[in-house]
């Protein structure tokens, strides 16, 4: 038993320095290996000449203008269409953009209609009146209602910014010099806009 013993000793005495052994020339290979490939980029950079390496240069920047081209050209084809898109929704906002306005505006004109019909056998003057006034009145609150309303002008101050003079006309008194005494035509603001100047009769 005690020799069994001692024999399995001297075996693991013996395996243990292989193991390191082997260990140590892994570890050297390895080592070698890297020096090696330092060695070899190394090598191939020293073999290049000085215009090889001025036309590696060239050719990666030749590359990299290569992708900033293809960018630009993305960017401006991409602004392109924006444009275009825009253009095209700006022409049907023209073409369509009354459609609603229009469309306010119907209502009225069949209530004309009507009136008109109605008008072929009326012997009451007095309710044909009344009526044609109603449609009118319904046909300033639709104009309104899309931001249209008429310019002032009884008693204003002549104002070139809403008025426009077609008659002067001596003024009856001091008090009313540069007044607005008739108005001939109406005029018209949208939304704060003059569309049509009202064209009036001053005092002077």
């Amino acid at each position: 038993m005690k020799d069994m013993n001692e024999e399995n000793k001297m075996e693991n005495e013996n395996v243990q320095p292989e193991m390191e052994n082997q260990q140590e020339n892994e570890e050297q290979t390895a080592k070698q290996t890297e020096e090696q490939n330092d060695a070899n980029e190394a090598e191939a950079e020293k073999e290049l000449t000085p215009e090889e390496q001025l036309q590696q240069k060239l050719d990666e920047q030749t590359l990299l203008l290569a992708a900033m081209q293809d960018k630009y050209l993305r960017s401006v084809a991409d602004f392109d269409n924006f444009r275009k898109r825009t253009i095209q929704e700006k022409a049907e906002l023209i073409k369509n953009g009354g459609a609603k306005v229009i469309t306010e505006i119907l209502p009225v004109l069949d209530d004309f209609e009507r009136a008109l019909k109605t008008m072929e056998n009326a012997e009451d003057v007095k309710s044909v009146k009344e009526g044609v006034d109603l449609i009118f009145q319904k046909f300033i609150k639709t104009l309104q209602q899309q931001g249209v309303k008429a310019i002032e002008t009884e008693g204003q101050d002549f104002n070139t910014d809403f008025h426009e003079a077609i008659a002067l006309v001596p003024a009856p008194n001091d008090e009313l010099k540069g007044k607005v005494l008739d108005c001939v035509q109406t005029g018209y603001i949208l939304n704060d806009k003059v569309i049509r100047h009202a064209k009036v009769a001053v005092a002077q």
